[in-house]
């Protein structure tokens, strides 16, 4: 097997720098000339600047402006990163052993680095503030939802517990404040076909055989609203707030279901009201049974005013 080259230069920010294998074949007289054409999103002028400024490597050192193309070989740089509105929410660890942590995630806190969200995500926080370089996630949480995530401690385990998640033998348990149906018969199982297209933003409930399975159950009512409980048998893009959006209660707070409201990423009001509250699985090191519960509530349904409000 072949052994992964380290990387040259060490993390910034608790992340990776980015790696290039350059092709095998090419006419580019330099690296610059490939970085040119290989980068098109970053302006020529800002690749020579960071090729002057010694933050392009390769495996021997910093390359500079005339550094000739060389077919098949890496090189290394950290990507500028995107101006980021500070998210004013923490992160609380529920657990932490030799392998796992799992922590309780806020509301519009970015599980990986994506896009416009880098620093402020749940993976670059913990790495800097716990330092655990080598952390990483065994599954995602979408960012407008708060709750439990689970991430590895130790590098070569990952994979095992990332298997856990893709092959359903995690069981999830949801919770969410949505508006309250009498005529609504619950508890049910809602099947349906869930598709999510690449660049759009709102997934679709489509005719055909089902792939996405939810058992909604209602848990207690008052003043209008219910509190749910929500347990996916499926994890399709999406799948809770689309089949409560089906049922005619979608979930306070959703932006995208029914209709789609744009949202500034710094507004941090009237936040999602879904919320991870369950991981349970057997730990397949040790086989021992682990349940996890958020120590998180939803705020809608203790204080609907409050849930509405800005954040101190």
């Amino acid at each position: 097997m072949r052994r992964k080259l380290r990387p040259p230069i060490p993390p910034r920010h608790g992340l990776e720098p980015a790696r290039l294998k350059l092709p095998a074949e090419g006419e580019w007289p330099t690296l610059l000339a490939h970085l040119v054409d290989r980068l098109p999103r970053v302006p020529p002028g800002r690749i020579e600047e960071m090729l002057r400024e010694e933050r392009i490597h390769g495996i021997d050192g910093p390359l500079g402006v005339d550094t000739p193309f060389e077919p098949g070989s890496f090189v290394w740089f950290h990507r500028d990163l995107p101006d980021e509105v500070p998210v004013p929410f923490g992160l609380t660890v529920v657990h932490r052993d030799e392998h796992l942590l799992v922590v309780d995630k806020p509301h519009f806190l970015a599980t990986i680095p994506r896009g416009q969200h880098i620093l402020e995500t749940a993976l670059v926080r913990l790495r800097r503030d716990l330092g655990l370089p080598h952390l990483s996630p065994a599954h995602r949480l979408d960012r407008v939802t708060a709750g439990l995530v689970m991430f590895v401690i130790t590098p070569e385990l990952r994979g095992k517990y990332q298997t856990l998640f893709r092959d359903r033998k995690v069981h999830k348990e949801y919770e969410a404040i949505a508006p309250y149906d009498p005529a609504l018969a619950l508890p049910r199982t809602v099947r349906s076909r869930i598709v999510k297209e690449r660049g759009v933003l709102a997934a679709q409930e489509v005719p055909g055989e089902p792939n996405a399975e939810t058992y909604v159950e209602l848990l207690e009512h008052r003043d209008g609203l219910g509190r749910y409980r929500l347990v996916p048998a499926t994890g399709r893009t999406h799948q809770l707030r689309v089949h409560l959006s089906g049922l005619g209660i979608p979930i306070l707070g959703d932006d995208f279901y029914p209709r789609l409201r744009e949202k500034p990423l710094g507004d941090f009001t009237k936040p999602l009201q879904l919320l991870a509250k369950v991981l349970d699985f057997d730990d397949p090191l040790t086989g021992a049974h682990r349940r996890f519960t958020s120590g998180l509530r939803l705020a809608a349904w203790d204080d609907l005013e409050a849930w509405a409000a800005p954040p101190a």
